[in-house]
């Protein structure tokens, strides 16, 4: 299961079954769990925690110290999820003491080729980035996410769940959720109203997302007025909760 070839530090902590290909170097204070496969001239330091049933394909690099120019050599580390596809010459970093020491990512995701993952972001379940996405540092993905090829994301910015950003979009402010966004700057299009039906939501539920929108990016209003008016529905649905609660949530203002 482990390669001649591969370097392991004798601190290192793996499962009975991972799977470690040709010339991977696995350094101190990483620990993967069950099921894991990773491939051959892949790099890990620590401390990493990874766990069942990823894959991690060739020239990928998880766990290095981030590019922060703050950053000097502090104790941080990177936690990686289950069942996560990370694809050739992905990068992901580790947290700073800025923030808090971690960069964390979710179940379920796929990261295609050349993702980078900055410091300190924080990455939910069942997302996809594409090629040549980047996440600068402290950003923060929602569940469902997909970036588009080479989607550029500022530091700081959070993106909510069943976000859609097309190839190319530029992220300098906040994404509410189940907004689909494109452009340099990024601007809204729209609800993923098709996305929403993929993943079950019922028709209701989708007006009443649709309709929550406009009062956010229709009606002329501030933020702090679409989320009073949106606060002020007696009926509003758990679906538009999670609209309302990622405006609130917002702290570089919203891609107009």
């Amino acid at each position: 299961m482990i390669h001649p070839t591969a370097i392991i530090d004798p601190s290192a902590q793996l499962a009975d079954d991972v799977e470690v290909g040709p010339y991977s170097i696995i350094g101190a204070d990483v620990v993967i769990d069950s099921g894991t496969i990773i491939g051959p001239h892949v790099v890990i330091k620590g401390p990493t925690r990874i766990g069942k049933h990823n894959r991690v394909y060739q020239f990928a690099t998880l766990g290095e110290d981030c590019q922060d120019k703050k950053y000097a050599g502090e104790p941080t580390r990177l936690v990686i999820g289950d069942n996560n596809v990370i694809r050739e010459s992905c990068t992901f970093h580790r947290g700073t003491v800025q923030d808090n020491s971690e960069t964390r990512i979710g179940s379920h995701n796929l990261f295609m080729v050349n993702v980078h993952v900055a410091h300190d972001c924080v990455v939910g379940d069942n997302c996809i980035l594409a090629n040549d996405t980047n996440l600068a540092g402290h950003v923060h993905l929602g569940d469902w996410a997909i970036l588009g090829g080479a989607t550029q994301v500022h530091q700081f910015c959070k993106i909510g769940a069943h976000v859609m950003a097309g190839a190319g979009t530029v992220v300098l402010k906040d994404i509410p959720a189940y907004v689909m966004a494109l452009g340099y700057p990024a601007e809204p299009h729209g609800i993923n109203a098709e996305g929403l039906r993929r993943r079950g939501y019922s028709a209701e539920a989708i007006s009443a997302v649709r309709n929550a929108y406009k009062t956010v990016y229709r009606q002329g209003l501030t933020l702090t007025e679409a989320l009073a008016k949106l606060e002020q529905d007696a009926a509003i649905e758990a679906a538009v909760d999670v609209l309302f609660d990622s405006l609130k949530d917002s702290s570089r203002g919203i891609i107009r």
